[in-house]
């Protein structure tokens, strides 16, 4: 029993009479070998490889714009019906001008002459006033030269003797028919009133001792054309005959007249 207490062993701190050691077990630039081999020095380490940082998206690059088509335009009902009546009227025109061009060929039309013959004063007299009255007995001859085409003289014609601005008689022509390649004979009593003034009477007394007044017949007349059975719209036919006779102011007298030209026209 002495023997087992005599060797009865303690636990010893080894820690607490010994400092812990400051330097390294291995001392640096020395390389320690273990059982897998010497591992190099701190040094002579190669550096860790660079760790790859990940890539900053791509910048959104914008598409360019491509400029837009421009809008179409849409045909309205006012621009379809305008053309229309456009392509309409120029069909009845070519149609028209196609008529036109068959009926002269058909008929070969040709203008209605008219002349004044003969003109007589029954009355010449002027007032105290300068009032004028006057009384003419006209005779016109109308020629239709025409072999297919007949003409209608309607009511309504006027017919005016002038002297410048003033006209000194009036009167109109019955309504007759006027065959094909006809001359017409037609006797019109014209008189009227007119106010002259001092100036026109010298003037026409001058030109009255010259022998040549200057004097202006004018007529009017609606007629209608016939084409063989065929009777046209109503026009007005204007006849302007420029006259220079020998003496105005001698009532009773027969005038002779030395200048007739006359001019023939259509008012539709």
């Amino acid at each position: 029993m002495a023997d087992h207490q005599r060797h009865r062993i303690h636990p010893v701190d080894l820690e607490a009479g010994h400092p812990r050691p400051t330097a390294p077990l291995v001392p640096q630039g020395s390389s320690f070998r273990s059982d897998k081999g010497a591992v190099p020095p701190a040094a002579t380490r190669p550096p860790p490889p660079p760790q790859h940082q990940p890539l900053p998206p791509p910048p959104h690059r914008l598409a360019p714009q491509l400029p837009l088509p421009p809008p179409k335009r849409r045909r309205g009902c006012c621009c379809r019906f305008l053309c229309c009546a456009v392509i309409t009227l120029v069909v009845l025109a070519i149609l028209a001008a196609a008529t036109l061009g068959a009926l002269y060929l058909a008929f070969q039309p040709k203008a209605p002459r008219y002349s004044v013959d003969r003109l007589s004063v029954s009355q010449f007299q002027v007032d105290s006033s300068l009032t004028a009255s006057a009384r003419f007995d006209v005779t016109v001859t109308a020629a239709n030269p025409n072999a297919r085409i007949g003409i209608f003289y309607e009511r309504g014609s006027s017919l005016g003797v002038w002297y410048q601005t003033h006209r000194l008689a009036r009167g109109s022509l019955p309504a007759f028919y006027q065959g094909h390649r006809n001359t017409t004979v037609l006797g019109v009593v014209m008189a009227g009133q007119a106010q002259l003034g001092s100036e026109v009477m010298t003037a026409l007394r001058d030109a009255q001792q010259t022998g040549a007044v200057p004097l202006v017949f004018r007529a009017d007349v609606p007629v209608r054309v016939e084409l063989g059975t065929l009777k046209l719209w109503t026009v007005t036919s204007r006849v302007r005959c420029d006259l220079v006779v020998d003496s105005l102011l001698n009532a009773g007298s027969q005038i002779k007249i030395k200048a007739s030209n006359c001019k023939f026209s259509i008012k539709l």
